[in-house]
């Protein structure tokens, strides 16, 4: 079902760790990651996450701020949606 799926989309400086933290936070939260990708551009970070809520225990909401916060901790910025609306605003 595509309400348990959201996009987590990270950005910022390049630095080690980053893909590690958010793994960890994931794991944490007992959210599957289904399918990743990422690029450096010019020392700039850039990662998208498609990832399944399904078996988490908290709602959300309550996942969404940890995934910011940890995202933050790194002095990164992460968007997390919904993909029922993240592929609402990428269609015509």
């Amino acid at each position: 079902m595509s309400d348990e799926k959201i996009v987590i989309t990270i950005s910022g400086r390049d630095k080690v760790g980053i893909v590690a933290r958010i793994a960890n936070t994931l794991c944490m939260l007992n959210v599957n990651i289904e399918d990743i990708k990422q690029t450096i551009m010019q020392d700039y970070f850039v990662m998208m996450m498609l990832c399944s809520i399904k078996n988490a225990k908290m709602p959300f909401k309550e996942i969404k701020e940890g995934i910011i916060n940890s995202g933050k901790e790194m002095d990164m910025e992460v968007w997390v949606q919904r993909k029922e609306i993240f592929d609402g605003m990428h269609s015509v």
